[in-house]
């Protein structure tokens, strides 16, 4: 994704209707990330998603009703596996460790098999959730047994459509190819798997 991007973001001076759905979004004097200035090419589906609800300062689908540290576990998890690079820079160079997350536990999301010690049964199981579905789609019957044994039907509902939001987002990414945001010192945070330390 370090080509230049496909679908370039609203320029400056932003429209006032633009201006004002990025000013719910985001912190007075902080410059909004490029997947939202490109989403923001379509005016009228962008003042949509923020007017909605759908989209918010945390995010997508965050309606409080998922701790914010499984939340923010199973959107970077689901990063992972859709390999978007991009949104995971966004989420840890922002808002992960605000939303609960440790430096350990976000280094250790990227791995194929993440330490049951940095993480909680809920956390674990939903990672499990998202391996099954991003890349093909299913849910083994041992995944849902492990989730069904931590997760009421209700929050296995609404953590799927998470899921499925976020890939969607890694789908949009594939095709516009926004330039990575840098909020931090230093290269961006790649969501790629890595090995076990």
């Amino acid at each position: 994704m370090d080509a230049a991007p496909r679908i370039a973001p609203a320029a400056q001076p932003l429209s006032p209707a633009l201006a004002g759905a990025l000013g719910k979004l985001m912190p007075a004097g902080r410059p909004a990330p490029q997947l939202f200035l490109t989403v923001g090419r379509n005016e009228g589906l962008f003042a949509f998603l923020v007017d909605s609800g759908l989209l918010g300062p945390t995010g997508l689908l965050d309606r409080g009703a998922i701790a914010r540290p499984l939340r923010e576990c199973v959107i970077l998890r689901t990063c992972v596996a859709a390999g978007n690079d991009y949104e995971f820079n966004l989420h840890v160079q922002t808002i992960s460790e605000r939303m609960g997350l440790s430096a350990a536990q976000i280094d250790d999301v990227r791995r194929p098999h993440p330490a049951a010690a940095l993480w909680s049964a809920h956390q674990l199981a939903a990672m499990r959730l998202v391996d099954g579905l991003v890349p093909g789609l299913r849910v083994d019957d041992a995944t849902f047994a492990a989730c069904e044994a931590v997760f009421t039907e209700a929050e296995l509902i609404e953590l799927t459509q998470v899921v499925g939001l976020y890939t969607g987002v890694a789908m949009f990414v594939a095709l516009a190819r926004p330039a990575f945001d840098s909020y931090r010192a230093g290269p961006p945070v790649r969501a790629s798997l890595t090995a076990a330390a």
